[in-house]
């Protein structure tokens, strides 16, 4: 399953959020969860995300209960202009991408 993530943090949430940020993709390289690649793109304007997920199924096992995604996920809702929206994707070509 891949998934496409966006959404738009608010100009004076964006160190905070890149710290919480950072903690998760470290706590992940830690754990190595099992049928999760995921990576996240920062745009130009520097508030807004894309994160694209490939996914055994969601949620993934074990990633909910990590400290540093809790408390990514805690307040993430009050740090963002526009809300996360995630789409589901079909992959229709690819090149070294997966």
């Amino acid at each position: 399953m891949w998934m496409m993530v966006r959404y738009k943090v608010k100009r004076d949430q964006l160190e905070r959020h890149l710290e919480l940020h950072s903690a998760v993709y470290e706590a992940l390289e830690s754990s190595q969860p099992d049928g999760l690649r995921e990576a996240t793109f920062q745009l130009e304007d520097e508030v807004s995300f894309v994160s694209f997920v490939e996914a055994e199924g969601l949620p993934v096992p074990g990633v909910e209960k990590l400290e540093e995604f809790q408390r990514y996920r805690a307040d993430l809702d009050e740090r963002c202009d526009e809300p996360a929206v995630m789409t589901p994707l079909r992959v229709s070509g690819s090149f070294r991408f997966h």
